[in-house]
Protein backbone atom coordinates (compact mmCIF):
# COMPACT_ATOMS: atom_id res chain seq x y z
CA UNK A 1 0.00 0.00 0.00
CA UNK A 2 1.06 3.34 -1.14
CA UNK A 3 0.21 6.13 1.86
CA UNK A 4 -0.03 9.96 1.09
CA UNK A 5 -1.18 12.07 3.92
CA UNK A 6 -4.49 14.07 3.29
CA UNK A 7 -4.62 12.59 -0.38
CA UNK A 8 -4.89 9.45 -0.73
CA UNK A 9 -4.09 5.75 -0.56
CA UNK A 10 -3.30 2.71 -3.85
CA UNK A 11 -3.82 -0.63 -2.09
CA UNK A 12 -2.52 -2.94 -5.59
CA UNK A 13 -1.07 -1.58 -9.02
CA UNK A 14 -2.04 1.01 -11.15
CA UNK A 15 -5.10 0.38 -13.31
CA UNK A 16 -7.69 2.12 -15.31
CA UNK A 17 -10.58 0.72 -13.72
CA UNK A 18 -11.03 -0.41 -9.93
CA UNK A 19 -13.02 0.26 -6.82
CA UNK A 20 -12.49 3.39 -4.20
CA UNK A 21 -13.87 4.76 -1.05
CA UNK A 22 -13.88 8.28 -0.55
CA UNK A 23 -13.58 10.13 3.31
CA UNK A 24 -15.78 13.28 3.30
CA UNK A 25 -15.32 15.77 6.26
CA UNK A 26 -18.33 17.73 6.69
CA UNK A 27 -17.40 20.78 8.82
CA UNK A 28 -21.14 21.42 9.92
CA UNK A 29 -24.38 20.08 10.14
CA UNK A 30 -26.54 20.24 6.92
CA UNK A 31 -30.07 19.00 4.94
CA UNK A 32 -29.40 17.38 1.94
CA UNK A 33 -31.78 16.05 -0.46
CA UNK A 34 -30.21 12.83 -2.54
CA UNK A 35 -31.84 13.71 -5.72
CA UNK A 36 -34.88 11.82 -5.97
CA UNK A 37 -33.98 8.84 -3.34
CA UNK A 38 -37.21 9.13 -0.74
CA UNK A 39 -38.94 11.37 -3.34
CA UNK A 40 -36.93 14.06 -2.67
CA UNK A 41 -37.04 14.36 1.17
CA UNK A 42 -34.03 16.00 2.93
CA UNK A 43 -31.71 14.44 5.27
CA UNK A 44 -29.80 15.96 8.16
CA UNK A 45 -26.08 14.77 7.93
CA UNK A 46 -24.39 16.04 11.45
CA UNK A 47 -20.59 17.20 11.13
CA UNK A 48 -18.25 15.06 10.86
CA UNK A 49 -16.11 12.07 8.59
CA UNK A 50 -18.44 10.02 6.46
CA UNK A 51 -17.40 7.32 3.44
CA UNK A 52 -18.36 6.46 0.11
CA UNK A 53 -17.62 3.23 -1.45
CA UNK A 54 -17.88 3.40 -5.10
CA UNK A 55 -16.59 1.83 -8.89
CA UNK A 56 -15.38 2.63 -11.92
CA UNK A 57 -15.20 -0.22 -14.26
CA UNK A 58 -15.20 -1.18 -17.94
CA UNK A 59 -12.37 -1.81 -19.91
CA UNK A 60 -13.01 -0.25 -23.25
CA UNK A 61 -9.93 0.46 -25.54
CA UNK A 62 -9.33 4.37 -24.47
CA UNK A 63 -11.35 4.70 -21.76
CA UNK A 64 -9.69 5.73 -17.92
CA UNK A 65 -13.41 5.20 -15.67
CA UNK A 66 -11.33 5.33 -12.56
CA UNK A 67 -9.94 8.59 -13.04
CA UNK A 68 -13.07 10.60 -15.21
CA UNK A 69 -15.12 9.40 -12.02
CA UNK A 70 -13.07 10.21 -9.27
CA UNK A 71 -12.16 13.74 -11.14
CA UNK A 72 -15.67 13.97 -11.49
CA UNK A 73 -15.76 13.63 -7.73
CA UNK A 74 -13.71 16.23 -6.90
CA UNK A 75 -15.89 18.54 -9.15
CA UNK A 76 -18.82 21.16 -8.20
CA UNK A 77 -20.92 22.21 -10.43
CA UNK A 78 -21.82 25.72 -11.99
CA UNK A 79 -18.19 26.36 -12.23
CA UNK A 80 -18.00 26.40 -8.20
CA UNK A 81 -14.40 25.38 -6.52
CA UNK A 82 -13.28 21.54 -6.79
CA UNK A 83 -12.20 19.81 -4.14
CA UNK A 84 -9.11 20.57 -2.88
CA UNK A 85 -7.92 17.09 -3.54
CA UNK A 86 -8.75 16.98 -7.22
CA UNK A 87 -5.48 18.41 -8.74
CA UNK A 88 -3.78 15.52 -6.81
CA UNK A 89 -6.00 13.31 -7.86
CA UNK A 90 -5.28 15.21 -11.30
CA UNK A 91 -1.56 14.28 -11.25
CA UNK A 92 -1.99 10.90 -10.28
CA UNK A 93 -3.70 9.38 -13.21
CA UNK A 94 -1.66 11.70 -15.37
CA UNK A 95 1.19 9.96 -14.54
CA UNK A 96 -0.77 6.86 -15.09
CA UNK A 97 -1.17 7.83 -18.88
CA UNK A 98 -4.72 9.70 -18.31
CA UNK A 99 -5.27 12.59 -20.70
CA UNK A 100 -7.65 15.26 -19.85
CA UNK A 101 -10.02 16.08 -21.98
CA UNK A 102 -9.48 19.13 -24.24
CA UNK A 103 -13.55 20.47 -23.26
CA UNK A 104 -15.02 19.53 -19.94
CA UNK A 105 -19.04 20.00 -19.71
CA UNK A 106 -20.57 21.75 -16.78
CA UNK A 107 -20.93 18.91 -14.29
CA UNK A 108 -24.40 17.79 -13.46
CA UNK A 109 -25.55 16.33 -10.28
CA UNK A 110 -26.47 12.56 -10.79
CA UNK A 111 -25.30 9.65 -8.88
CA UNK A 112 -26.57 10.33 -4.93
CA UNK A 113 -23.37 11.07 -4.45
CA UNK A 114 -23.05 14.42 -5.82
CA UNK A 115 -25.81 15.90 -4.09
CA UNK A 116 -23.38 15.72 -1.12
CA UNK A 117 -20.44 16.58 -2.68
CA UNK A 118 -21.47 19.49 -4.62
CA UNK A 119 -22.26 21.23 -1.25
CA UNK A 120 -19.33 23.38 0.07
CA UNK A 121 -19.66 22.24 3.49
CA UNK A 122 -18.32 18.58 2.02
CA UNK A 123 -14.63 18.33 1.72
CA UNK A 124 -12.98 14.89 -0.03
CA UNK A 125 -10.53 14.20 2.79
CA UNK A 126 -9.11 11.70 1.17
CA UNK A 127 -9.14 8.81 -1.03
CA UNK A 128 -8.81 5.10 -1.21
CA UNK A 129 -8.03 3.22 -4.49
CA UNK A 130 -8.30 -0.44 -5.16
CA UNK A 131 -7.18 -0.64 -9.24
CA UNK A 132 -8.22 -3.39 -11.15
CA UNK A 133 -10.72 -5.87 -12.89
CA UNK A 134 -12.51 -6.60 -9.49
CA UNK A 135 -15.46 -5.12 -8.66
CA UNK A 136 -14.87 -5.24 -4.49
CA UNK A 137 -17.94 -1.70 -4.07
CA UNK A 138 -20.17 -4.96 -2.05
CA UNK A 139 -17.42 -6.53 -0.18
CA UNK A 140 -15.53 -2.86 1.19
CA UNK A 141 -19.37 -1.64 1.48
CA UNK A 142 -20.27 -5.03 3.86
CA UNK A 143 -16.68 -4.39 5.81
CA UNK A 144 -17.58 -1.07 7.09
CA UNK A 145 -21.16 -2.05 7.63
CA UNK A 146 -19.87 -4.31 9.84
CA UNK A 147 -17.61 -2.11 11.82
CA UNK A 148 -17.88 -0.75 15.30
CA UNK A 149 -18.00 3.13 14.73
CA UNK A 150 -19.67 3.04 11.02
CA UNK A 151 -23.30 4.25 11.00
CA UNK A 152 -25.36 3.92 7.10
CA UNK A 153 -26.83 6.96 6.73
CA UNK A 154 -29.89 5.54 5.05
CA UNK A 155 -30.22 2.28 3.35
CA UNK A 156 -29.90 1.95 0.02
CA UNK A 157 -28.29 5.65 -0.28
CA UNK A 158 -25.62 5.40 -2.87
CA UNK A 159 -26.56 1.95 -3.55
CA UNK A 160 -29.16 1.45 -6.10
CA UNK A 161 -27.66 -1.02 -8.06
CA UNK A 162 -27.14 -3.01 -5.54
CA UNK A 163 -28.62 -6.02 -3.73
CA UNK A 164 -29.00 -4.43 -0.08
CA UNK A 165 -27.04 -2.12 2.10
CA UNK A 166 -25.93 1.36 2.06
CA UNK A 167 -22.70 2.83 0.32
CA UNK A 168 -22.75 5.97 2.23
CA UNK A 169 -21.68 5.63 6.12
CA UNK A 170 -20.93 8.05 9.29
CA UNK A 171 -17.43 6.86 10.96
CA UNK A 172 -16.05 7.77 14.25
CA UNK A 173 -12.55 6.36 14.10
CA UNK A 174 -11.06 7.24 10.24
CA UNK A 175 -7.15 5.44 12.08
CA UNK A 176 -9.74 2.09 12.38
CA UNK A 177 -11.43 2.88 8.46
CA UNK A 178 -7.65 2.58 7.50
CA UNK A 179 -6.40 -0.58 9.32
CA UNK A 180 -9.91 -2.22 8.32
CA UNK A 181 -8.83 -1.16 4.31
CA UNK A 182 -5.39 -3.14 4.95
CA UNK A 183 -7.13 -6.55 6.11
CA UNK A 184 -9.78 -6.20 2.96
CA UNK A 185 -6.62 -5.97 0.65
CA UNK A 186 -4.43 -8.34 2.35
CA UNK A 187 -7.32 -10.98 1.87
CA UNK A 188 -8.24 -10.04 -1.19
CA UNK A 189 -4.66 -10.56 -2.45
CA UNK A 190 -4.61 -13.66 -1.03
CA UNK A 191 -7.66 -14.78 -2.19
CA UNK A 192 -6.12 -14.00 -5.78
CA UNK A 193 -3.20 -15.90 -5.49
CA UNK A 194 -5.15 -19.15 -4.37
CA UNK A 195 -7.38 -18.55 -6.92
CA UNK A 196 -4.45 -18.98 -9.15
CA UNK A 197 -3.01 -21.38 -7.31
CA UNK A 198 -5.68 -23.87 -7.83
Amino acid sequence: MQFRPMQYSIFGQKSRQGSYILLIDLDRRIEVAFGKFRKGAPLELQPGHYVYVGSALGGAKGRFPLASRLLRHASRSEGRDAHAIRSALLDLFMSWGYRQPGSQGTKKLHWHIDYLLDRKEAEIGHVFLFPGEARLEPQLAGQLASMPGASPVADRLGAQDAASGTHLFRVDDTAAVVAELEKVFATSVASRRNSRIE
